[in-house]
């Protein structure tokens, strides 16, 4: 019986939410999760200073003295925290418990005096494809980020930021564009790593098909779907901070938004091309078994067939009918070379049968 075991632990699942009837708002983090980490970059055209923030006041305090902050939350396992930073940015409760829900699909919220955008941001271990939550709120003067865990894609962007010049990252939108943009960016490495995999699957199809190419192929195909999920809406969100009139965003930062659509768009077509492959190899593993076992009747029905007239002529030699009661009762057992002309009539045969299959080329 053919076993295949199947990814069940990269299935998504249903992360904590606020109890059934509690009023809109409510911020229920997972019990689970890691405690809040609060990392803050203020900087202006000439200076900037990066500090990890225990004290949640200091935040408005560099927020007063600096141009531009931004906030970076890594853990989300305490609401207090959470609520703390949104009341110092004046965000919305609704956007605040869509923080704590991890579970969200890639989306755009404008409230007043902030944009609330939502992204899945890639990870690719040697297990399986999956995405955390990013939450990104921008306005006028700050940008503010929740994580679900420590490890991100944005060192890249810290790297400009801590370079000059800087003037473009004083506009909050261009800055969230920069960080949109190494998200959508992450996805490419993620892709790279499908491409490999579909090569070797391929060759192990070719070379061998195993009942574990099918558990691995089932793998492929699942973290495919997960990444169309998470990439899908996430064009539709940038499609829409592109589209949609909003006073926070710039004409200049919607001609680059416009560039990591274009990127996200991308993305979306290779994912579905490599999902036609995926299936592709489902149909050729079943098709090479189906040709590897046509090849094993073919041999085994050649062999039986060579056989057929070898046992008819041990069958006609193994009759015992005795030569002295008629001269027709099998006169050749008295033969003198009698033995040695059958096992080269057998051997004549066979080999004449192996010529003739040949020559057809149903073998060799």
């Amino acid at each position: 019986m053919l076993k295949v075991t199947l990814p069940w632990k990269t299935w998504p699942r249903i992360s904590p939410h606020a109890a059934p009837g509690a009023p809109p708002g409510t911020i229920a983090p997972d019990p689970t999760a890691p405690a809040p980490v609060v990392h803050v970059l203020a900087f202006d055209s000439e200076n900037l200073i990066e500090q990890t923030v225990e004290d949640l006041g200091a935040i408005r305090d560099l927020r007063e003295k600096w141009s531009r902050v931004w906030v970076n939350v890594d853990g989300l396992g305490d609401a207090d925290t959470i609520q703390t930073i949104g009341d110092i940015f004046g965000l919305h409760s609704l956007a605040l418990e869509d923080v704590a829900n991890t579970n969200q699909r890639s989306k755009l919220e404008e409230y007043l005096g902030h944009v609330f955008v939502i992204a899945r941001m890639p990870h690719l271990d040697e297990e399986a494809f999956r995405t955390e939550q990013l939450s990104l709120f921008f306005g006028e003067d700050f940008v503010l980020t929740f994580q679900q865990r420590v490890g991100d894609c944005f060192e890249p962007v810290r790297k400009r930021l801590r370079g000059k010049p800087r003037e473009r990252f004083l506009a909050s939108d261009y800055l969230a564009y920069a960080l949109l943009d190494a998200i959508i960016d992450s996805y490419f490495p993620a892709l790279e790593a499908f491409t490999e995999r579909l090569d070797t699957l391929e060759k192990k199809i070719a070379e061998r098909p195993t009942a574990d190419v099918i558990g691995e192929i089932f793998d492929t195909k699942h973290s495919l779907l997960g990444l169309r999920r998470a990439i899908w809406p996430m064009r539709d969100a940038l499609n829409s901070l592109i589209r949609d009139p909003q006073p926070l965003i710039s004409d200049t930062t919607r001609t680059y938004l416009r560039d990591c659509y274009d990127h996200a768009v991308r993305i979306i077509d290779l994912v579905e091309t490599y999902r036609e492959l995926s299936a592709g190899l489902m149909e050729f593993y079943q098709s090479s078994v189906s040709h590897r076992m046509n090849e094993i009747m073919k041999v085994l029905t050649i062999m039986a067939t060579i056989f057929i007239p070898l046992t008819f002529i041990a069958g006609i030699y193994g009759m015992n009918f005795s030569a002295e009661r008629s001269p027709w009762n099998m006169p050749e057992l008295n033969w003198y070379w009698g033995y040695p002309f059958a096992l080269l009539a057998m051997a004549l045969v066979a080999l004449g049968m192996v010529l003739y299959f040949r020559r057809k080329g149903w073998v060799g």
